[in-house]
């Protein structure tokens, strides 16, 4: 099946690039975007599978991320690397939007600018990152050979990391409706896993899509932890890989969005009958995506010494959890 080239380029180009499908648009009118070295222009030009199309771009305008002097809760420091605890509400790094207040911003106050440079100036460092609202553990790299280390690491999906999520109903092996959703499938232990590709959204550029043809493989597995009364559970989520939202986007695939993500998990709510009242309402309540980045576990990329961290979840969290524990056992 045929596409329209600006369509397809809005799902094919890398997440990276960080293109919108309306500057996608404006580049393929200004004659940015060729086919064997002859400039496309109209929109509408249907694409064929093996063509090769190439988008000239300008040098992006150089970012001058300045040292910012706010507080972090660091869990190890060397030479090489640092794991830092990050609270929910910051940014990882800079982006349009959010310029300062990142965790980059503190990094390079935290160590008077020593941070790897592979990342560029906008992030230095930064080897993976967590979404601004989830909370929990992040490595990032001080010099150029952990750095490439720990993106190693990464790439082979040799790094060990947990989730706590907080979802919609719970997930069970012999829930009919989980057993009919491509994708979804249990294996021993009621170990929900969910297999998908992921690709930006072809219409909403701050969301991602599951598909099953094109996009980037992506696997996520999880286990109930605590079951509130059938509508909400505690699940431990992990990564087989690392792709953007994956583990909000992949739940609300399965039917178990996460409560408070107002990205992928609607407008849903908790029953009142099921959980109570004040836990109906903390939930709805919730500000966030409920879900924290617990354990973080990787070889030192440079002394070889094998590195587990465990963050304890924070407080908002731990208000929701009591809230849905004393609804779910009231009489």
């Amino acid at each position: 099946m045929t596409e329209r080239l600006d369509k397809a380029l809005a799902v094919l180009v890398p997440e990276e690039a960080a293109l919108s499908r309306s500057r996608l648009a404006r580049l393929i009118a200004e004659g940015a975007v060729t086919r064997e070295g002859v400039p496309v222009t109209d929109l509408k030009t249907k694409v064929a599978p093996g063509e090769v199309y190439e988008i000239a771009l300008e040098a992006p305008r150089p970012v001058e991320t300045q040292p910012e002097d706010i507080p972090l809760n660091v869990l190890w420091e060397d030479a090489d690397l640092i794991v830092i605890d990050k609270p929910a509400g910051m940014v990882v790094h800079p982006a349009p939007g959010s310029a300062d207040g990142t965790l980059v911003n503190a990094l390079l106050h935290h160590f008077g600018g020593a941070l790897s440079g592979i990342g560029g100036e906008a992030r230095p460092g930064i080897v993976h990152r967590i979404d601004k609202d989830t909370s929990g553990l992040l490595v990032v790299a001080k010099s150029d050979r952990a750095h490439h280390g720990l993106a190693a690491q990464f790439e082979k999906h040799t790094v060990h990391r947990h989730y706590l999520a907080v979802v919609h109903g719970v997930p069970d092996a012999g829930d009919p409706r989980l057993r009919g959703t491509k994708g979804v499938s249990f294996e021993g232990g009621n170990i929900l896993k969910i297999t998908s590709q992921l690709a930006r959204h072809k219409t909403d550029r701050q969301r991602q899509a599951v598909l099953f043809h094109g996009g980037r493989h992506a696997v996520t597995r999880a286990r109930v932890v605590e079951d509130f009364a059938g509508a909400a559970a505690l699940v431990d989520c992990w990564l087989e890989t690392g792709r953007t939202h994956q583990i909000r986007v992949h739940m609300a695939h399965a039917g178990h969005g996460l409560i408070g993500d107002q990205t992928y998990g609607g407008r849903r709510k908790l029953p009142a009958k099921a959980v109570g009242e004040a836990a109906a309402a903390a939930a709805a309540a919730f500000p966030r995506q409920a879900l924290h980045a617990a354990t973080l576990g990787f070889t030192h990329p440079v002394s070889g010494e094998e590195l587990s961290f465990t963050s304890p979840l924070p407080a908002d969290l731990e208000a929701l959890l009591s809230a849905l524990r004393a609804g779910s056992s009231a009489p």
